[in-house]
């Protein structure tokens, strides 16, 4: 009974219980979000589903062409609107914050110094 009161209290499993949750609304948002734009492509250029197509008589070929057209446009708006402000935005603040963390000129070139020092006196 420890080892599963333990594993409980541990911590991880409440942060996937979080992760779950937010990435399953997130999901939902990004599939809204997939399906005004498939709206906006039906009003432009007609409706861009292949549900009903049916090449050689094969009935399953046209909902998968709907679905891989679905999770192209998911896949290009998450990488677009998510994935690259995500990177530009962390490679900003990574950087500014390894700059605060270097040591200036003068302060290794003082260390430098004591090292050379400390060297000349052993």
């Amino acid at each position: 009974m420890k080892g599963f009161k333990d594993f409980i209290l541990r911590g991880n499993l409440i942060e996937l219980a979080v992760a779950f949750i937010i990435g399953a609304a997130f999901a939902t948002l990004v599939k809204a979000f997939t399906d005004v734009i498939v709206e906006l492509l039906a009003k432009a250029g007609g409706a861009p589903s292949f549900d009903e197509w049916t090449p050689f008589g094969m009935s399953t070929v046209g909902p998968f062409l709907t679905a891989l057209v679905a999770f192209l446009l998911m896949a290009f708006i998450v990488y677009f609107f998510i994935v690259k402000p995500y990177e530009l935005a962390k490679a900003k603040f990574v950087k500014s914050e390894e700059e605060d963390e270097a040591p200036n000129a003068d302060t290794v070139l003082l260390t430098e110094i004591r090292d050379a020092l400390l060297r000349g006196r052993a």
